[in-house]
């Protein structure tokens, strides 16, 4: 029997496992997927909107993986520096893949970004999503004005939250105490800021179309700053997706449509280069004003303007997190590897494998993760002889509680879910996100 662990239960892990476990070539696979956190689904379940109800039924897709009876979910688990080690792990099973994916945000890199009030969008997702590691009472949404820097769909999605009406939040899962912030927010104006233009955002057609379908909200673009876009006179040339998008915001820079009590303005060609504040918050954001430089980036013009905001969000992508034990590259932020093979000083270390952002770096979609772990179990099938001849523990869920480890079964997840369905129903409404680790611990319990 060849025993595998997956470290992450996200869809690259779930990906994973569900490749080790449907393949004919190697009879006898188990997989053990561990997990830092209570619960699985990683950013399914930490990282989708919370009224993007379409991607999060993804859920159940995965759900019929982990409920598989040759792969067991172990939560509460850490690997790292805090927890098992790589080598620790390679004790346990014949094989590890990990699929720990890239939660590290990257920073502007501007004077003030420390300033109460600024924010990276993954702190903020985090803390609508009822992440337990996130700061309950951290976002003060009392002032008018937000900004949030970025042209990504994670842009998007923080920007549409911050001018949702709690009503249209309150049949999703989103935390109460998040909910009653937002409920009381003062935030009116939100101004999404990229340094290029539309035509070479990253934000899907989709995203971008729902900011203007949300109620009482128009969407504002100033034409003057679309047509320094090099595609805006002939966006023949453009990929698909990004003709699309220019073609939305042209949209909206003919059309502002009837004052409303809330509005989203779509700044393009302009870099941030300084946090402004008073008292230790943040009070604006100076930009400098860039122009296309004729080979796909921009320049900066010496023109400078400010944006008054009490709230700063930066969504300029992520980066892997070196974890402890295992190798890792700091200029790609992932793990160096030779198709999901672990690579150390150059040389395959066997055993050890990489699937997901952690492997390929943040790029792509959720689906994309399907073909990344397909390439990783191939490697790992195709090593599987050598691999099953290691001696492990016999019992590697045993071990674990050995080692001072309290894993959460399927059984203890399922109580979780119990558990916040009950909170709902004492809230009035239909399911409410546990986002403490006592209290995801205390129901994980109740099994």
């Amino acid at each position: 029997m060849l025993r595998v662990a997956v470290v992450g239960s996200g869809p690259s892990g779930v990906y994973t496992a569900q490749a080790l476990v449907q393949q004919t070539a190697v009879p006898g696979v188990r997989v053990h997927v561990l997990d830092r956190l209570p619960c699985p689904y990683g950013l399914v379940r930490y990282g989708v909107a919370p009224d993007h109800e379409k991607i999060k039924s993804l859920q159940g897709n995965l759900r019929a993986v982990l409920e598989d009876e040759r792969v067991s979910f172990l939560g509460d688990v850490e690997v790292g520096a805090r927890g098992l080690t790589p080598a620790a792990l390679l004790e346990l099973y014949h094989a590890v893949v990990y699929c720990v994916g890239a939660a590290r945000d990257r920073r502007l890199g501007v004077p003030g970004e420390e300033l109460r009030g600024c924010f990276s969008a993954t702190e903020f997702v985090s803390w609508y999503s009822a992440h337990p590691d996130s700061a309950r009472d951290a976002f003060a949404l009392d002032g008018p004005a937000a900004v949030v820097v970025g042209a990504g769909n994670v842009a998007v999605d923080v920007t549409r939250l911050l001018v949702r009406r709690a009503a249209e939040l309150a049949p999703t899962d989103v935390p109460q105490g998040a909910l009653e912030a937002l409920a009381a927010s003062g935030v009116r104006h939100v101004h999404m800021v990229a340094r290029r233009g539309p035509g070479q955002a990253k934000f899907t057609t989709k995203e971008l179309r729902e900011l203007g379908a949300l109620p009482e909200t128009r969407v504002l673009v100033d034409p003057a700053e679309l047509a320094l876009d090099p595609a805006y006179g002939d966006p023949a040339a453009l990929p698909a997706v990004n003709r699309r998008n220019l073609e939305v915001v042209r949209g909206w820079a003919a059309d502002g449509g009837a004052p409303a009590p809330r509005d989203i303005r779509l700044r393009f060609f302009l870099r941030p280069v300084e946090i402004l504040g008073a008292d230790g918050r943040v009070t604006a954001v100076r930009f400098e004003r860039t122009e296309p430089d004729g080979e796909g980036g921009v320049r900066g013009t010496g023109r400078y303007e400010e944006i008054a905001a009490g709230l700063v969000l930066r969504a300029v992508g992520y980066r892997g997190r070196a974890l402890p034990g295992l190798p890792f590259d700091p200029a790609r932020g992932t793990v160096p590897h030779e198709e999901g093979r672990v690579l150390r000083d150059g040389a395959v270390s066997p055993g050890e494998y990489v699937a997901g952002w952690i492997k390929r770096g943040p790029t792509g979609v959720i689906g994309t993760n399907r073909h990344c772990a397909k390439e990783t179990v191939e490697a790992l099938l195709a090593d599987a002889p050598a691999l099953a001849r290691r001696r492990v523990a016999a019992d590697p869920g045993a071990r674990l509680r050995e080692l001072g480890h309290t894993p959460v079964p399927w059984t203890g997840w399922l109580a979780i879910e119990r558990a916040e369905a009950a909170l709902g129903r004492s809230l009035g409404r239909e399911r409410v996100k546990i986002p403490d680790w006592e209290g995801l611990r205390a129901a994980a319990r109740e099994a």
